[in-house]
């Protein structure tokens, strides 16, 4: 029962980060919906856009994350303090590369999304702003991961709250001219995600180099080891790999359910709406046993760290089944909510039961990949998810969409037939790990 109080302590706050951040995105779109469907279809395909982008560099989040926790077990304070400065000089990097990208390439990336020259021509601007607010959120979320590495999963809840806000009262306010503000259209939604991932950012400094420095010494120069900035980068590109194959199959999978027409499209954004519910706990958990069993692994507790990952799947799976048991129950009435179509939403209240349980897979695999990143064993999950991903998940959606010609129903039955597969993947590869012979990850493994 302790184990199970230290998981939910450390685990809700988390959960109420991802919430934050899926609400805005969805009241973000409804907000810009009265400024016409050409905006909408810019807010969506750079929604896309920008998480596939966002996925190739989430990885040094998530490896400063499991560094930190490893470290923290293991009491080594300034080797954490140094990965997560050589992980902030990586972020700087990167953002360059970002800024660049997007000031001069954002009408190409419209432009091979199929994009109309209207929809080029609208969403140029925006996407631009989409592109320099990335650089911002992407060193955010590697201080998160240092702050979570610590246990201290309230902190990122506050500024994930706090940024998001902001950006729903800016998005309003610029694209209405509300408040005394400037009616900026579109170009103020775009503004309005840039103000709050600068803010958001700038709370994350506060916290880690002024509140946090009496405690741990952020401040204080470390030296830069080539050998630590190879294994943050070997390992953020392991990882970041790892969620861009993820998102890149998704983006394919929604390419297949698009040839399916309009109401499948609806009633498919409606559906995976409702599961990004289900998503959100399964993210958090996930965040909880990288933190645990990293930091068991830095005390050098094998059987603890174990035993960690299996208690925060546990509560996790159980969180999800509860859940599911709502969306199953109510899946009509909230696919209603979004549309008084009643193919649409008839449709879609058919996808969210069958999901409604099966999403225990995708928290399955968010836990046991959690606790697989703490105990560092990131090729696994590099190689588990390209082999998946576009051996498994794409053909068989193919197949189960157009060939068997099962449509909606079959694309949703290949997502949690994937699901299944790699969520039981990773937890036989956790139950399969030699943990006697685990220990931190060290430059050397480089």
């Amino acid at each position: 029962m302790k184990n199970w109080k230290q998981i939910l302590a450390l685990s809700l706050p988390s959960v109420a980060s991802f919430a934050t951040v899926t609400i805005t995105s969805t009241i973000n779109l409804i907000l810009v919906g009265h400024l016409g469907v050409l905006a909408i279809a810019v807010v969506g395909v750079s929604n896309i856009i920008m998480y596939n982008v966002w996925a190739l560099f989430s990885g040094i989040g998530y490896t400063l994350n499991y560094l930190v926790a490893q470290n923290f077990g293991g009491n080594d304070v300034s080797k954490a303090i140094q990965r997560t400065q050589i992980a902030l000089y990586l972020c700087l990097i990167v953002g360059v590369a970002v800024f660049l990208v997007g000031t001069f390439g954002a009408n190409w990336f419209l432009y091979i999304m199929g994009g109309s020259p209207e929809l080029i021509a609208a969403g140029e601007s925006y996407l631009r702003f989409r592109f320099w607010a990335m650089i911002f959120g992407t060193a955010t979320f590697a201080l998160n991961g240092f702050l979570r590495g610590t246990g201290d999963t309230k902190t990122p809840m506050v500024i994930s709250i706090f940024s998001n806000a902001l950006i729903l009262f800016l998005t309003y306010s610029l694209t209405q001219g509300a408040f005394g503000l400037p009616n900026y259209g579109l170009i103020g939604a775009g503004y309005a995600v840039l103000v709050g991932e600068v803010l958001g950012l700038l709370a994350s400094l506060y916290i880690y180099f002024i509140k946090l420095h009496p405690r741990y010494q952020t401040r204080k120069r470390v030296s830069f080891e080539a050998v630590e900035a190879k294994l943050i980068l070997q390992e953020s590109g392991k990882l970041g790999l790892q969620e861009f194959a993820m998102g890149l199959s998704m983006f394919i999978f929604t390419m297949f359910v698009t040839r399916l027409g309009t109401n499948a499209l609806a009633a498919n954004e409606i559906a995976l709406s409702v599961m990004a519910f289900g998503f959100m706990p399964a993210f958090a958990f996930g965040s909880t046993a990288t933190i645990l069993v990293g930091q068991e692994i830095g005390k050098g507790n094998h059987i603890m760290a174990r035993r960690m990952g299996t208690d925060t799947a546990i509560v996790g799976s159980l969180f999800i089944l509860l859940l599911g048991l709502v969306e199953f129950v109510l899946a009509e009435p909230i696919a209603r909510m979004y549309t008084q179509d009643v193919e649409v939403y008839h449709l879609a209240a058919y996808l969210i039961m069958i999901s409604a349980f099966l999403q225990v897979f995708d928290g399955l695999l968010n836990f046991y990949a959690g606790g697989l990143r703490g105990a560092g064993d990131t090729s696994f999950l590099l190689k588990a998810s390209m082999l998946l991903c576009f051996l498994l998940f794409v053909p068989l959606t193919y197949l189960m969409t157009f060939v068997l010609e099962w449509k909606s129903v079959g694309s949703w039955l290949s997502l949690y037939t994937f699901l299944m597969a790699f969520g039981i993947a990773v937890m036989v590869r956790f139950y399969k790990l030699d943990w006697e012979k685990i220990t931190p990850k060290t430059a050397l493994e480089a």
